[in-house]
Parts: C-alpha cells; structure tokens; sequence
C-alpha cells in the first residue's frame, strides 16, 4: 500500500499550495475515472453473461418444448389409435393458441395503447384551471 505523500514545508507558499491542491485534485479525477471505467467494464461483461446464459435458457425451453409436445402427440394417439391424427390435434390445438396470442399481442401493441391518454387529460385539466384562474 502507497504511503500518503509527505506534508507540504511549512515554508510553502500559497502558490505551491493551490499547484500540490490541483495536481491533487487532478490525480484523484483521474482515479475516480479509472476506478468507473473498469466498474463499467464489469458490468457490462456481467450484463453479456447474463444475455448469453438467457439465449441458451431460450433454446433450452424451445427444445424441452418440442420433446414435452412430441410426448403430448404419443399420447394423444394412443387415444385415438393414429398417430397422424394425434399429431393433427396436437398441432391445431398449438396453432389456435399462437394465432390467440399473435391476436392479443398486436392489439397490446397498437399505437393507440401507447398514448399518454391520463397525460393528456391531466394536462387539458391543468390549462383549464390555469385559464380559469388567470381569466376570473
């Protein structure tokens, strides 16, 4: 560990004592930015990590998924008795729940979901008070 820095001779003067502050002041800036980019540096390999490990989680539960509906389509036919029907069920079933979803999700998505409608009836409130307190 570094030894602080001797004190300044008493003799100093003010000159030599504002120039040891700035030079100071100017190695601890330094540090401090130092110190901030390898934090920065940390997270951000943490934040890539982390990303990776959820794109390989993703790809996990699509394949877990296909195996658990390949399983659900076996089932299914001994049911039935015809594995091509089985599968037919199975994947009509899957592609009315995604049109569903698909359906639900543009709607949740649509520009008018993303207007500030509260915003702008708080704002028109606000300008008639305004108005009316200005006006009366």
């Amino acid at each position: 560990m570094a030894s602080p820095p001797p004190p300044p001779p008493p003799s100093s003067s003010i000159q030599a004592l504002i120039a040891d502050a700035l030079r100071e002041a100017s190695e601890l800036a330094g540090k401090e930015i130092a110190l901030f980019r390898s934090e920065m540096t940390s997270n951000v390999r943490s934040l890539f990590v982390g990303l990776g490990m959820m794109v390989f989680a993703a790809v996990f539960a699509v394949t877990a998924m296909l195996v658990l509906i390949g399983a659900l389509v076996k089932y299914v036919a001994t049911l039935v008795n015809s594995e091509w029907l089985a599968a037919l069920l199975v994947g009509g079933v899957l592609l009315l729940i995604a049109v569903i979803l698909g359906i639900v999700g543009a709607r949740a998505m649509s520009l008018s979901n993303l207007a500030p409608t509260r915003t702008t009836r708080q704002v028109r409130q606000d300008a008639r008070a305004l108005t009316e307190r200005v006006s009366g």
